[in-house]
């Protein structure tokens, strides 16, 4: 026998399996849990909500760094963003990279759609990329809410 004092781990492997049990037991209950809520058909993923509202929007750099925005049935420019718009961008730049990728040109619209529960999304309907923009917070979301009436009048009964 070792006078180590660790020697005693070497004479009680049970010691060592125990935490190793509890391990394997926690293990399947999450996987029991998570077969039957499959098998119930629970969906962890909430489905969308009915459109409310939809508009089709074509949006194109300009040559001194801003960002226009036509209304795509009009044709009418309804809104130009200058400055760094790093939201506003970057959404921009994720939708054009997968249509891009995939051999597709810029010149079909992008769909801004607001929801009947208050979500707003922008969909790509070349790609089927979309962009879930209350994910982002108020103020992102923001940004984008602006385009809903955007150049339209509005004083019209």
């Amino acid at each position: 026998m070792s006078t180590l004092p660790n020697a005693h781990w070497s004479q009680h492997p049970q010691s060592l399996s125990r935490p190793m049990a509890w391990i394997g037991v926690v293990l399947l209950a999450v996987l029991v849990a998570v077969g039957l809520a499959r098998w119930s058909g629970l969906n962890p993923r909430t489905p969308d909500a009915a459109v409310q509202w939809q508009r089709a929007l074509n949006f194109s750099d300009l040559p001194g760094g801003d960002i226009a925005v036509q209304d795509a049935n009009t044709h009418e420019t309804v809104a130009r963003f200058s400055g760094e718009q790093g939201f506003l961008r970057s959404t921009l730049r994720a939708l054009a990279r997968e249509r891009h990728r995939e051999k597709i040109g810029a010149q079909a619209p992008l769909l801004l759609m607001g929801r009947t529960d208050g979500r707003l999304t922008l969909l790509d309907p070349t790609t089927q990329q979309r962009i879930d923009l209350e994910s982002f917070g108020p103020t992102n979301a923001a940004v984008f809410a602006g385009l809903r009436l955007a150049g339209l009048d509005t004083s019209a009964p």
